[in-house]
């Protein structure tokens, strides 16, 4: 399963030989990333359909290990399972959330079958 991810969170512009980051706004499109247990653990929020399509991808995984994935927004849970990574070690969750007042605050934690768990944090406007 390979994709190609596009993300606002930053712009990456070579001026005079060095490179400089430029933060985008608190709207844009957020992405997270991290390593748990030898594997790499992704969290996307993107602005879709007047809410947010949040997606929790996890490759490098041993291949067919179960993992609990869960997306929290706002600290209740979206959405809660366990998955079986693939034969090549990969495995998402998506859910969609709509849009609430203020900030929406997602935070995804992944834990593989007997070991700790992980997790990450995106916040949104």
């Amino acid at each position: 399963m390979k994709k190609t991810l596009i993300a606002g969170t930053a712009v990456l512009a070579t001026a005079a030989g060095s490179a400089v980051a430029l933060a985008a706004p608190a709207s844009a499109d957020v992405e997270r990333r991290g390593t748990c247990a030898g594997a790499t653990y992704e969290l996307n929020v993107d602005r879709e359909r007047g809410g947010w399509d949040v997606d929790a991808d996890i490759e490098g995984a041993r291949a067919f290990s179960d993992w609990k994935v869960t997306i929290r927004h706002d600290g209740k849970v979206a959405v809660s399972r366990t998955l079986t990574a693939d034969d090549e070690g990969e495995l998402d969750l998506d859910a969609f959330r709509r849009n609430t007042a203020g900030k929406d605050v997602f935070k995804l934690t992944v834990t593989p079958a007997g070991g700790s768990s992980c997790s990450t944090k995106v916040t949104v406007r």
